[in-house]
């Protein structure tokens, strides 16, 4: 049992101390500008990839993810509608064929 106590004491004493260093650090403007920098470089350089992607879809004439998701919902409202229509048929004693 000393072993482990020992062990856990050191364990925690360790945590603390790196915990509290990685705060300050992570904290710093010379950690936080750089990689403010590269994060917004990243999230423009996937952008215009994705814009690239669309574009050859486009040029292939096939749809986009987007024009793929505005007829999913499209789709759906449409579904929503019928089940509503057939909804209120039933209620009224009308059968669908």
């Amino acid at each position: 049992m000393f072993g482990w106590e020992n062990w856990k004491k050191q364990f925690d004493a360790w945590e603390d101390t790196t915990a509290r260093l990685l705060e300050v650090w992570m904290k710093s403007p010379f950690i936080l500008e750089p990689s403010g920098a590269m994060l917004s470089a990243c999230m423009r350089a996937r952008a215009a990839s994705l814009k690239m992607v669309a574009a050859f879809w486009e040029s292939l004439g096939l749809p986009t993810r987007r024009d793929q998701e505005r007829t999913m919902n499209m789709l759906s409202r449409l579904e929503s509608r019928l089940m509503d229509l057939e909804e209120r048929l039933s209620e009224t004693g009308h059968e669908r064929p």
